[in-house]
């Protein structure tokens, strides 16, 4: 933020101090380029006040007084300070602005200019909600263009809220969503999901979109650690022979009135996961392995067993969507996770409506459900 020269947007998941690192930068800024114009743009107006009390006091800070006092032989200090501006005594402006000015989205842009114009979540849930509050934050981002002076930046930090809001049209973003950053534990995350629905979720922490209406698996189920739970359950494979298709992986046992049950998902063909996918389904002690023979004939099944494993292949005659909408759907109140089942295993049934781009992980779980319902477990 402080030494690059093009535009960049950076989205991190709530909590990891992407606000407290923009403020930094501002304060770096104030007292390291004192013929910079600064425009800090939020949601609203009292959102600013929060940002710039808390850039103030950095450069109040006694690490920031000595640091400018080793650049300018005496120490920097704040010669305007309100709500909403900052600037420094080091400021040199034959016009008189602030150094820093903050305002919200709907505050006039009219007549101004900046080097340097840096928006923080400007797009928030309103714009998820409202198409005409999606359009007007657009309309603003679109005006930064005008406002910045020649050469100037436009610096992005935020997170998603839906597909066509404003950050669609900023740059490719840097993304640091809840498991890059390791700052929030396992358990913390559970407690997350347990509290908001998934379509918040996804958007809060995990930096994606998934559509709020019309989604058959509205909560995120709990998790357990012991993998011994699993012992002598059975196991789901759906293959993907190329093309966009994911090779998922279902492995579960029922346990009264609970399903125990850990996925994974693989976005490449299925002869190149085949010792991954044998491996889990032993570590788990899961078997048989149920598979389709639909599509190829039972070409999977055969070269399964040539390697040793217990296979149960079928014959797939029910509807696909009605599948998921009615096995799964049922159980999925009563599923709980393996802890270290893959998060897009995971994002493809939470996310999944009629007619999504992907279903693998759905299937498959619907699949495994429907046979450990069933008890069709012998071999």
């Amino acid at each position: 933020m402080i030494l690059g020269t093009e535009d960049m947007t950076l989205l991190a998941h709530r909590g990891s101090y992407k606000t407290t690192c923009l403020s930094i930068a501002l304060a770096v800024t104030l007292v390291t380029s004192p013929g910079r114009t600064v425009l800090f743009l939020r949601k609203t107006n009292r959102d600013v006040v929060e940002v710039i009390r808390q850039t103030r006091q950095l450069v109040e800070s006694e690490p920031m007084r000595a640091a400018t006092a080793r650049l300018y032989g005496e120490e920097a200090r704040l010669a305007r300070a309100s709500e909403r501006d900052l600037s420094c005594d080091i400021r040199l402006s034959p016009r008189g602005a602030s150094q820093l000015h903050g305002q919200g989205v709907y505050a006039s842009l009219t007549g101004q200019h900046a080097d340097l114009i840096l928006t923080d979540d400007i797009v928030n849930l309103k714009d998820r909600l409202s198409p005409k509050e999606r359009a007007h934050t657009c309309q603003v981002y679109q005006e930064l263009q005008n406002i910045r002076s020649p050469g100037g930046r436009i610096i992005n930090t935020g997170t998603p809220w839906h597909p066509e809001d404003a950050l669609s049209l900023m740059p490719a973003p840097e993304r640091w969503d809840c498991g890059r950053t390791g700052l929030l534990s396992p358990a913390q995350l559970d407690a997350l999901r347990a509290e908001m629905e998934p379509s918040l979720f996804a958007a809060n922490y995990e930096l994606r979109h998934i559509p709020s209406s019309g989604v058959l698996f509205p909560r995120y189920p709990d998790f357990f650690d012991d993998p011994d739970r699993l012992r002598d359950g059975a196991a789901h494979l759906d293959a993907s022979y190329g093309g966009e298709d994911y090779t998922a992986l279902t492995c579960g046992r029922r346990e009264g009135d609970r399903m125990l049950l850990y996925g994974q998902l693989w976005p490449c063909h299925v002869d190149t996961v085949l010792e991954e996918i044998l491996a889990e389904c032993e570590r788990l002690r899961c078997a048989p392995l149920h598979l389709e023979v639909n599509g190829d004939k039972g070409y999977l099944a055969r070269e399964l067993r040539r390697r040793g494993a217990a296979v149960h292949p079928y014959t797939e005659r029910m509807n696909k969507h009605i599948k998921i909408a009615t096995l799964l759907r049922k159980w999925w109140p009563h599923v709980s996770l393996l802890r270290g089942t893959d998060p897009k295993w995971i994002n493809q049934i939470t996310g999944y409506t009629e007619g999504a781009a992907h279903d693998d992980a759905p299937d498959s779980a619907a699949s495994l459900v429907r046979a450990l319902e069933r008890g069709s477990l012998s071999f």
